[in-house]
C-alpha cells in the first residue's frame, strides 16, 4: 500500500501531480527549478510558485510564509535534495522541519531523492521518509539511474503516504501496463546486491567532480565544489556574466565544442550560471576546461 513502481521517477512525479492537483491548486516548487517539477504541475492545471531553496532555512521560512498569505494555501509542496541543478544540500532536521509545516498548514509533500547515493566525502544525504510522520503527510521517489547508472532502463519507484500511493497507482493505471518483468528482477538484484557498486559510482563522480572543479579554479573561476549530485554549478565568472548564461553556453558550444546547460534554463533564479555535468570520464572533462580556457582567453569588449 506504500510503495509503487515507476517507469522512472520523472513518470512517477508527472502522474503524482495529476493524481493530486487540479485547476486552481497551487505547488511551492525549488527555484533554480528542474523543469519537470514545474510543467508536471502545469499539465495538471495547477499553478507553480517557485521559491529558491539553495539556501534551506529561508526556503522553509519562505514556504511558511506563502502558506500564510496564500489563499488557498498551496495543495503541494517539492522537496529536491541533493538539488538538481544548484547541488544545494540539507540535513536531516529540515525534514523534520517541512513535516511539522505540512501538519501545520496541511500541504502534502513530494520529495524528489533522485541522488540519494551520489554523495561525496562522508556527507549522507537524508531520506524525507526517514522522519518521524513523513509518511502521514507525503511521498518521497527515487530513480535506479544514478544509484545503480541505470539510466535508459526506466525504473524507479515511490513511497509513503498510502493515500498518495493508490492515487498515484489509480491515474498510472490510465496510462500504463507496468514495466517489462526483466527490467523488475534486474532492479532487485541491483538492490540486493550491489551496495559495493554504488559506492563506487559515487567515488567516480567525486573523481570527475574534482578533474573539473581543479580545472576551472586554474582558469580562475569561482567554484562550490558540489557534496553531492551529478552536476557543478558554476557561477559565470566576469566579465563573461554580462553575456548571459544562454549567450555564454552557446559560445562554449559553437567555439570549444562544449556542451553546458545555461542556468536561465532552470529560471530566473539560474541566470549568471551554469550547470555541468561530470557524466563524462575525468580525462573529457580536463578536456572540456581547457576548451573553455581557449574560448575565454580573449575578454569580450565592452
Amino acid at each position: 500500500n506504500e510503495v509503487i513502481a515507476c517507469i522512472g521517477s520523472k513518470e512517477g512525479f508527472s502522474h503524482m501531480c495529476l493524481a493530486l492537483m487540479g485547476p486552481g491548486d497551487t505547488a511551492i516548487v525549488p527555484s533554480p527549478t528542474f523543469p519537470i517539477h514545474s510543467y508536471a504541475v502545469m499539465l495538471a492545471a495547477g499553478n507553480v510558485i517557485a521559491l529558491d531553496c539553495r539556501d534551506p532555512e529561508k526556503f522553509l521560512s519562505n514556504i511558511a510564509y506563502t502558506c500564510e498569505h496564500l489563499y488557498p494555501s498551496p495543495k503541494v509542496v517539492v522537496a529536491n535534495y541533493p538539488h538538481n541543478p544548484s547541488a544545494a544540500v540539507v540535513e536531516q532536521e529540515f525534514f523534520v522541519d517541512l513535516v511539522k509545516l505540512a501538519k501545520k498548514y496541511g500541504f502534502l509533500v513530494i520529495s524528489d531523492f533522485a541522488y540519494a547515493d551520489i554523495c561525496y566525502e562522508g556527507y549522507h544525504a537524508p531520506s524525507f521518509l526517514a522522519v518521524p510522520g513523513a509518511t502521514d503527510v507525503g511521498v518521497e521517489l527515487t530513480s535506479m539511474s544514478k544509484s545503480y547508472s541505470m539510466a535508459g532502463w526506466r525504473i524507479g519507484f515511490c513511497c509513503g503516504n498510502a493515500e498518495m500511493v493508490r492515487a498515484l497507482a489509480t491515474i498510472k493505471g490510465y496510462y500504463d501496463y507496468g514495466i517489462f518483468q526483466a527490467t523488475q528482477i534486474a532492479a532487485i538484484v541491483a538492490m540486493r546486491h550491489c551496495d559495493a557498486a554504488v559506492e563506487a559510482i559515487a567515488k567516480e563522480y567525486q573523481g570527475r567532480r574534482d578533474a573539473l572543479c581543479d580545472g576551472l579554479e586554474r582558469l580562475g573561476w569561482d567554484i562550490e565544489r558540489p557534496k553531492a549530485g551529478m552536476f557543478v554549478w558554476a557561477k559565470i565568472p566576469e566579465p563573461w556574466a554580462r553575456m548571459g548564461s544562454i549567450d555564454f553556453a552557446m559560445k562554449l558550444l559553437d567555439e570549444g565544442g562544449v556542451a553546458v546547460s545555461p542556468g536561465r534554463g532552470f529560471g530566473e533564479d539560474g541566470e549568471g550560471y551554469l550547470r555541468l555535468a561530470i557524466v563524462e570520464n575525468s580525462q573529457r572533462l580536463r578536456q572540456a576546461v581547457r576548451e573553455i580556457g581557449r574560448c575565454t582567453k580573449v575578454e569580450p569588449s565592452a
